[in-house]
């Protein structure tokens, strides 16, 4: 009786290890399904084309070498007709109940806020290389971005003045939502530097006489003005800073083509910040990718494509090391625990990137100056 009791003990292990290694495989898709929301048509459809021709190449690149474990990577780009929510909201849904997909690379503030709630309640890894927006800090639990928004290109602006010297700064910010926060940002930075911040005049989103403000800024006497605003309001505001005489530096987060038809020559001399790829030979994998970019597209890569094209490396890497920890590892919670354990990742920008606490990943961004009526890139800049 006791050897077919034990004969049937053991019997009964093998079948629950049998079962548990079935279970533990079956945990494993066929291919890690990665979804993208871009603006595949519509009049931002140049914005669809270079993100997804980004995605796409890493994807290929990254299958070449044998995918992820063995496990290949499968791209799904939804259209969201250049920023349409409701569109947006219907991709998402098609990707979550038709493809079963647990990471999506959105891009445009609103379709990555539409979307948001639906990357909370199924449990969606959500990565955003295109919006700038800080209202997208903290719009869910699983929300991360490899493109650097406002505040942390205030940040980098910031860090340039006081590598220059400036200790007393004026700033001019918009009055709302994406004002405020490189103004929440930078105080605190540049009072820790040892600086001094000596004033703080804000105008409205749209305002078309900022005088008054800028004459309180040049009553202040500061080293250094920084404009946390963006386009139309920075080319008003440099043309009047250097109406009312001021010759100190100024600095801001954006300056496009509009903003140079406003300021006109007094735009000449103006700094600011952005996201910025530049393939270098000090920098082998930046340029691979630029060369195997342009072979593949005709063009040059801008930062948008390098952004997607890093974000699938970065999902890749979380999806090893999610399924290193064994178990049902295809969901958000396990993602967002993995990420944080270790929030370092390569940047093709050159060296590392590093997800900070909001979610928002910290790199090298680009200086820029306004030279000859053009913006000439200076140099990277990273704010510790």
């Amino acid at each position: 009786m006791f050897k077919l009791q034990r004969s049937l003990a053991l019997s009964a292990v093998a079948l629950l290890a049998a079962a548990t290694v079935g279970s533990a495989s079956a945990k494993d898709p066929e291919t890690y399904k990665i979804g993208a929301l871009l603006a595949m048509s519509g009049q931002a459809s140049f914005y669809g084309t270079v993100m997804s021709a980004g995605i796409r190449q890493a994807v290929e690149e990254i299958n070449a070498k044998g995918g992820v474990d063995g496990i290949k990577l499968e791209a799904i780009i939804e259209d969201h007709k250049s920023g349409n929510a409701q569109e947006a909201v219907s991709a998402m849904n098609r990707l979550i109940t038709i493809h079963g997909v647990k990471m999506v690379m959105t891009s445009f503030s609103a379709p990555t806020q539409a979307v948001a709630p639906l990357a909370d309640q199924h449990h969606i890894l959500l990565l955003n290389g295109g919006g700038v927006s800080n209202s997208l800090v903290g719009i869910s639990k699983y929300m991360f971005h490899n493109r650097s928004l406002a505040a942390d290109l205030g940040l980098a602006a910031a860090a340039h003045l006081n590598s220059i010297g400036a200790k007393k700064l004026a700033v001019l910010h918009w009055k709302n939502d994406a004002g405020d926060s490189v103004v929440r940002a930078v105080r605190p930075y540049w009072e820790k530097a040892g600086g001094s911040v000596v004033a703080v005049e804000a105008v409205p989103q749209g305002v078309t006489n900022m005088d008054t403000q800028i004459a309180k800024i040049r009553a202040a006497n500061p080293d250094a003005i920084g404009l946390w605003m963006f386009t139309p309001e920075v080319g008003l505001a440099v043309k009047r800073i250097r109406d009312f005489g001021m010759k100190q530096p100024v600095i801001g987060i954006e300056y496009t083509e509009n903003d140079a038809k406003i300021a006109g020559a007094q735009g000449e001399g103006y700094l600011f910040i952005n996201d910025y790829f530049a393939p270098s030979p000090d920098q082998p994998w930046s340029q691979q990718f630029a060369t195997d970019y342009e072979k593949r597209t005709g063009s040059k890569p801008d930062f948008y494509a390098a952004n997607y094209y890093e974000g699938v490396y970065m999902l890749a890497e979380i999806l090893k090391r999610a399924r290193a920890k064994g178990g049902d590892y295809m969901d958000a919670e396990v993602f967002k625990t993995v990420l944080y354990e270790n929030p370092t990742f390569e940047s093709v920008y050159g060296g590392q990137m590093v997800i900070q606490p909001n979610g928002v990943a910290q790199k090298r961004v680009g200086l820029f100056q306004v030279e000859g009526g053009e913006k000439k890139f200076k140099s990277f800049v990273t704010a510790d």
